[in-house]
């Protein structure tokens, strides 16, 4: 069962970045734009992000096998539509339907894994969640390089899509034998002054369009603007994000007291120790894929290597970040309520080692190899022992406030990391610069992050 499950968040994360290493292929053999092929990256990321919370909160009114499977159909269908796409046209819009499935198979692991475990097993189950994120966030590059480098029969970048098409089938037959039948899933009961027959089965459509506006106006200029070189129309949309979210609280807080079922019991999230964590998580998360982004430009810019060698240097990181779930299994309980911030404390380390390295030694380096190592390490026990502590914080009856939430913290904090950090390293790194110097002042400011991150994290888990 477990491993079912866990093929939803490898293909959503490996998804999100196989693409990157194929645009200049893409853009070739499809006469494609530039703006189309950034909203072939774009467009997955944002129908994710968008979607992540509203694919939650169906999988308990639906049932998250039912969602699970069907976000796995429309991913394989349009995965198949991506790789035999004619146009550009098709191809974006393609990718925008593989984000929104993504989104309705995803949140669909972390709700399976709340219900279905608990104790030890939920730990266990939780670690090897934060292994498949990493594992096909690394894996997207390396096998968009190795497929695109080989042109199968002449194929190009085509296959970077169709390889998803036998996977989903596979875990459509897998998912229909091993998932728990939704109607045997320990759903609480209602909640006094709940509607027992239609409640479980309501969606609140109002909360939907404003939890859908209020990630759209944040998410969307933090994907495109980088590329765009940030024109007012993405600070006019930062700004509006903040009463669109202030509204989106409103409306949950206003159906709460009706008694009708919200998107999001705010009520959860403001506890202490639920809102610390997500914070902690959103921080330590975009100095993670700032450090893919930046790493890669590296790479491929700065030191003039193949994508498939940016990929491969991470590898420390994605194995240190697999080892750290069995590892923290291993410690005693008392230790529990430490690991995340001494997991982010590691990761603080490692940046600070990073920009050491790359400013003492520069190019890759075995010592550079360590300190990958080292932050994947430090990473893996903080993002393990935090996603834990949340799911621990509340009720299973919670569990898709908790997974939707969290993963959309996840994404919104990845675009965070990219636009932020991304547009700082392009800045210590303009024509002429020292390229070394650039990574080496962005790790730094990493460092800072992940401090600030343990800081939260202490404060998240504090008894």
């Amino acid at each position: 069962m477990l491993a079912v499950l866990l093929v939803a968040p490898f293909l959503a994360q490996a998804d999100a970045t196989i693409a990157n290493v194929a645009i200049p292929s893409i853009r070739e053999h499809l006469h494609a734009s530039g703006a189309s092929a950034q909203m072939v990256i774009g467009g997955y990321l944002i129908a994710y992000a968008v979607l992540l919370i509203t694919g939650a909160r169906l999988g308990q009114t639906h049932g998250y096998k039912r969602l699970f499977m069907l976000g796995v159909a429309v991913f394989g269908t349009a995965s198949l539509a991506g790789g035999l796409a004619p146009s550009a046209l098709v191809l974006v819009a393609a990718r925008v339907l593989q984000g929104g499935s993504a989104a309705m198979m995803y949140p669909q692991t972390l709700t399976g894994i709340q219900i279905n475990f608990s104790g030890r097993a939920r730990t266990r189950a939780v670690g090897l969640f934060a292994m498949a994120l990493a594992a096909g966030a690394v894996v997207g590059q390396l096998l968009g390089g190795i497929l695109v480098s080989a042109d199968i029969a002449g194929a190009g970048w085509r296959p970077i899509f169709l390889v998803n098409v036998p996977v989903c089938l596979v875990v459509l037959v897998a998912a229909r034998r091993y998932l728990p039948s939704d109607r045997h899933a320990r759903h609480p009961a209602p909640r006094a002054g709940d509607d027992g027959a239609r409640a479980p089965r309501q969606v609140d459509l109002l909360g939907v369009a404003a939890l859908s506006l209020a990630v759209l106006t944040i998410v969307v200029p933090l994907v495109v603007g980088p590329d765009l070189g940030w024109p007012v129309w993405t600070w006019v949309c930062l700004a509006l994000g903040v009463p669109a979210c202030w509204y989106f609280v409103h409306t949950q807080n206003r159906r709460v007291e009706l008694g009708l079922p919200p998107v999001v019991d705010v009520a959860v999230i403001r506890r202490r120790p639920v809102s610390l964590g997500l914070l902690a998580l959103l921080l330590a998360t975009a100095t993670y894929y700032a450090l893919l982004f930046v790493f890669a430009q590296y790479v491929q810019q700065g030191l003039h290597r193949s994508a498939l060698a940016s990929g491969l240097v991470l590898i420390p990181w994605v194995a240190a970040f697999g080892a750290a779930g069995p590892l923290t299994r291993r410690l005693p309980d008392r230790w529990q309520t430490r690991l995340p911030a001494g997991g982010y404390l590691l990761l603080a380390a490692a940046y600070a080692a990073i920009a050491a390295v790359t400013e003492g030694i520069g190019g890759l380096s075995v010592a550079l190899m360590v300190a990958l190592g080292l932050g994947g390490l430090g990473l893996g026990i903080g993002f393990t022992t935090l996603l834990s502590h949340l799911t621990n914080a509340v009720d299973a009856s919670r569990a898709p406030d908790i997974s939707g939430v969290s993963t959309t913290t996840l994404q919104i904090g990845g675009a965070l990391g990219v636009a932020a950090f991304g547009s700082i390293y392009f800045a210590l790194t303009a024509p002429a610069a020292d390229v070394t110097r650039g990574l080496s002042l962005t790790a730094g400011l990493l460092a800072a992050v992940g401090l600030l991150a343990a800081g939260v994290a202490h404060l998240a888990t504090r008894r």
